[in-house]
């Protein structure tokens, strides 16, 4: 208890799976958490969970796509707390069906990248400059293991790799500065998200190709194992971690 005391972290999408179970763990650890999603019913349930447990959130409905409401939930927070000391950027869509890089659709590119990558930078950004003026502060982005293993529809490893890419570039950039930047890249996780894929538009040249480099009867992250490792990584216990990538997959993928 109060590994995060004091703290204030902006979780993004904290309305379900990682983003909620991260929330509620924050706020057990003393942090006074901001959370953000497009839906502002689930949003409010997770808060109502919060305040229940009394903890204190601001509930701020967002689409970080959009780099104004990005802007804003930031705002927000600095309004709310009076700073930022911690941004979780759990918010990401999966595409239907795992297309290859020889089927993949313009609008899964589009819709996966502005939102799981742009949408991180876009957090990024705008909390980084905070982050300066206090010379503080820990981020941590939730890529995936198909960001480091290519085990995925082309669209949606594209948009997790790249937050590898911008997690390193981020911690160099800041490096020495008080600014620490890493990323956990999980496997496939229980999680209404997953749970809601339909296997019938599943492709299976793909599939099959996914299956003979990782091990699928190993078990799954649950949210509440995800949320763990962000504990630490966000915590002053890592304070010496930054620019990392961990997988976080119970070695399926070894």
């Amino acid at each position: 208890m109060g590994r995060l005391q004091d703290k204030v972290a902006i979780i993004t999408g904290g309305n379900s799976g990682v983003g909620a179970a991260t929330a509620l763990l924050f706020a057990k650890e003393g942090a006074k958490v901001v959370i953000s999603a497009r839906r502002e019913a689930q949003l409010e349930e997770v808060a109502a969970k919060i305040r229940e447990a009394g903890g204190k959130v601001l509930a701020v409905v967002s689409d970080i796509s959009k780099h104004e409401d990005a802007d804003n939930l930031v705002e927000k927070a600095v309004e709310a707390y009076g700073k930022v000391d911690i941004l979780i950027n759990s918010a990401g869509v999966l595409e239907e069906g795992l297309k290859p890089i020889d089927r993949v659709e313009d609008a899964d590119m589009d819709r996966i990248l502005d939102i799981n990558t742009k949408g991180t930078m876009y957090c990024m950004r705008a909390a980084t400059r905070k982050m300066a003026e206090a010379g503080t502060g820990s981020i941590v982005n939730v890529a995936s293991a198909a960001g480091v293993m290519g085990c995925g529809g082309a669209a949606y490893v594209a948009s997790k790799a790249a937050i590898v890419g911008i997690t390193r570039h981020t911690a160099l950039r800041f490096a020495g500065t008080g600014i620490r930047c890493n990323a956990i890249c999980p496997g496939t996780i229980v999680t209404p998200m997953v749970a809601g894929m339909n296997s019938s538009n599943m492709d299976m040249d793909m599939f099959g190709q996914m299956a003979k480099h990782g091990d699928l009867k190993v078990q799954p992250c649950m949210p509440e194992d995800v949320a763990n490792i962000l504990l630490f990584l966000a915590s002053d216990e890592s304070r010496a971690i930054t620019g990392q990538a961990i997988v976080t997959d119970f070695g399926s993928t070894l």
